[in-house]
Parts: C-alpha cells; sequence; structure tokens
C-alpha cells in the first residue's frame, strides 16, 4: 500500500475513533437515563425498549472497534 492510501486509512481511523467516542457518550447517557427510572418502569415495556436500545449501541460500538483493529493492522 503506498504513502497516500496509508494516510486517507489513517484519517479515516482517526474518525472512526472520534465516531465511536461520541456513541460511547449517548450510551453512558441512555445507560444513566435508564439508571434513573424507578425500578416499576424498568421492569416494563419501556425499560426493556431501552435496554434493547443499549445493547444496539454496544453491538455498534463492538463493529467500530472491529473497523478500526482491522484498519490499524494496515498502518
Amino acid at each position: 500500500m503506498n504513502k497516500n492510501r496509508r494516510k486517507a486509512i489513517e484519517r479515516i481511523t482517526d474518525k472512526l475513533m472520534e465516531i465511536q467516542t461520541d456513541v460511547e457518550e449517548i450510551r453512558d447517557e441512555e445507560q444513566e437515563a435508564y439508571d434513573n427510572l424507578p425500578e416499576s418502569i424498568q421492569d416494563g415495556e419501556r425499560g426493556e425498549e431501552m435496554e434493547g436500545y443499549i445493547e444496539l449501541i454496544e453491538d455498534a460500538l463492538n463493529s467500530i472497534e472491529e473497523a478500526i483493529d482491522y484498519l490499524n493492522e494496515i498502518l
């Protein structure tokens, strides 16, 4: 891989790391919102929905981290 393509991969990796940080903040906010709900709501439909969102965000974070790892192997 030539220098220009490596630089492009490096820029993309940096952007992905920024996105990862942003998504982590959203996950943390959603988790905090869930944690602050009364237990009766946590156990209800709304709580289950929020837990599902948190799990999906975690899956997305894992995918972003995996992409970063693959790209770092090139660098």
